[in-house]
């Protein structure tokens, strides 16, 4: 184990290890939001690792569309304690969606203040 990865073992609690890449690893969320919900993980918090998790969330969402495994997807980082991060290192969630999955999904990401989904 090169000495990047030893010190990304310790700072990331993530184990339930899908895809290991050379920069990213990605697993399963240990509280998913739907089913297939997966967190890309940069192996060092840097900007341009951060970018590089974020594009390979949206390559691999629009992938499970096209092989019909979601309908839709959402993709975001929470960044800081006061936008609900709580593992204090960088990460990307992919939460696959599916029709009727919630009543209403309009609004998207803006019901992570519920009163501001609806517009």
């Amino acid at each position: 184990m090169k000495l990047e990865e030893a010190i990304f073992a310790k700072i990331a609690p993530w184990t339930d290890v899908l895809l290991d890449f050379d920069d990213v690893v990605v697993f399963k969320d240990k509280y998913p939001v739907t089913e297939g919900h997966m967190l890309f993980v940069p192996k060092e918090d840097t900007r341009l690792l951060q970018t590089q998790a974020l594009i390979m969330a949206h390559d691999y969402g629009i992938k499970m569309v096209d092989d019909g495994v979601c309908d839709a997807y959402n993709v975001g980082m929470n960044c800081g304690i006061s936008a609900g991060q709580t593992v204090m290192y960088p990460h990307v969630h992919l939460i696959p969606r599916r029709r009727g999955d919630m009543a209403d999904p309009a609004g998207g990401v803006r019901h992570v203040i519920p009163e501001k989904g609806k517009y």
